[in-house]
């Protein structure tokens, strides 16, 4: 039987900000989003990359397990994993064979409850036992202008994942004067607390260490003149956030 193959992007050995404990990383290729912070604007072509089986990843990562503990495993991120989901969830499927700890880093940007990427995206829940779900900002009007699309859907499957108790990190990129006000802040913890499974919730501070990776593709950078975060300004939107 032929195997799936994805595009990768990069694989990163021993992570240690992409879920519990540490965790193998595979970065898969491909995003429909346009953030205007994104800090990896070379993973938005789904075409680029090398192309791996599931197996051939999954035995890359077994031999780092013995780094990983009693919390680490497994983190697929990207990009936006989701637009390979086939892949996806085979490789989480070899993972649950191994007893590996699976961990989805996603926007939920391409969710959908029509078909077939509905009863394929509950067949990865099966085999998901942490998703990190990035919210870039939770007014629909700035989600548009900040991302280039809805974020609506996103909203949706956390409702859904809450519903069928899978397990939840929501994360913030925390952008000064953009999602920073304390409206947006207090509508996303008013948000967050409707859900049941989110066992954490991180603020990750807008930076700059990706701007190179804009001018080298040629592309103009529409957050220029915008600095990181202070330490007070991430503070106070924790707070807000109730973290």
């Amino acid at each position: 039987m032929e195997q799936t193959k994805g595009y990768v992007h990069s694989l990163e050995s021993f992570g240690s900000a992409d879920g519990p404990g540490v965790r193998y990383i595979i970065f898969l290729s491909g995003c429909a989003m346009r953030c205007q912070f994104c800090h990896n604007p070379d993973t938005w072509d789904m075409q680029k990359g090398t192309l791996y089986t599931a197996k051939e990843l999954i035995d890359k990562a077994w031999r780092y397990r013995n780094y990983w503990g009693k919390d680490g495993g497994i983190t697929i991120s990207g990009g936006e994993p989701l637009l390979q989901i086939d892949f996806l969830t085979e490789i989480f499927t070899l993972a649950k064979e191994k007893g590996i700890h699976t961990t989805l880093d996603t926007s939920g940007n391409p969710f959908t409850r029509e078909e077939p990427f509905y009863s394929k995206w509950k067949k990865l829940m099966e085999v998901t036992d942490l998703v990190m779900l990035d919210i870039k900002h939770i007014d629909e009007k700035v989600h548009q202008t900040l991302t280039g699309q809805t974020g609506e859907n996103i909203k949706e499957m956390a409702r859904e994942m809450s519903d069928m108790g899978q397990p939840m990190w929501i994360r913030h990129v925390l952008i000064p004067g953009d999602n920073s006000q304390d409206k947006y802040l207090i509508e996303m913890r008013e948000f967050i607390q409707t859900l049941k499974t989110v066992e954490r919730v991180e603020i990750l501070p807008y930076h700059t260490l990706g701007v190179f990776k804009w001018e080298q593709l040629g592309i103009d950078y529409p957050l220029k003149g915008v600095n990181p975060p202070t330490r007070e300004e991430v503070k106070h939107a924790e707070e807000l956030l109730g973290i």
